[in-house]
């Protein structure tokens, strides 16, 4: 696991390098070069990812301009000792989340999320965590992420039927179902417990 860790590494940098290059380049050779590269990097995600090579493609060389991570968002709303999850289309669970969208704030990104997934209005009150999601969650992605973990308050609302979630229901610290690591893990379920006690929570910072 350690050496596919690394090689996952190594590609997403080699994919980093490209992109810069292929944006802050000028010799036309240079390019190619950096084109290559990057395909190199893709092919090298194959294998550690799971995916198809074109998926791969679409997702780790379709972006332009200089490197960044991405946004995602997980919002946590806790009620009686208990933690709101949404049930994922393949049975797993997880806060309800995602991408965060162009034109939006973070708050309000997991305002719509936790609207979408879950049917309740909320507001968002506290940053628990920022973090590197490849530090935290399996399968790690083919780029760098970095998850905004909020705390919330229901403000009503009730769970209806979408494309997204299959369902919506609250569990205790000690019975959780099984989770989509990928998004979200019982240890950072217990960072939002832990921030919900707190009397004065500071926000983790990686």
């Amino acid at each position: 696991m350690e050496e596919q860790s690394q090689w996952l590494n190594w590609a997403m940098e080699l994919q980093a390098l490209a992109q810069a290059g292929l944006e802050y380049g000028h010799d036309k050779f240079d390019f190619e070069r950096y084109e290559r590269i990057r395909e190199i990097a893709a092919e090298m995600m194959v294998q550690p990812s799971g995916l198809p090579l074109e998926e791969v493609k679409e997702l780790f060389c379709g972006e332009r301009g200089y490197q960044t991570p991405k946004l995602e968002t997980r919002a946590a709303i806790i009620q009686d000792e208990k933690i709101l999850l949404v049930q994922e289309s393949d049975g797993r669970w997880s806060l309800p989340g995602g991408w965060s969208d162009v034109g939006i704030t973070v708050g309000e990104n997991a305002v719509k999320e936790v609207r979408e997934e879950a049917g309740l209005e909320v507001t968002v009150d506290l940053v628990v965590a920022l973090q590197d999601q490849h530090r935290h969650n399996i399968p790690k992605n083919a780029y760098s992420v970095c998850k905004v973990i909020v705390l919330c308050t229901c403000l009503g609302g009730a769970f209806r039927p979408n494309l997204e979630t299959l369902d919506s229901r609250y569990f205790s610290l000690d019975e959780l179902p099984e989770l989509s690591t990928g998004k979200i893990t019982a240890e950072q379920i217990k960072l939002c417990f832990d921030a919900y006690h707190a009397e004065h929570w500071t926000t983790l910072i990686e």
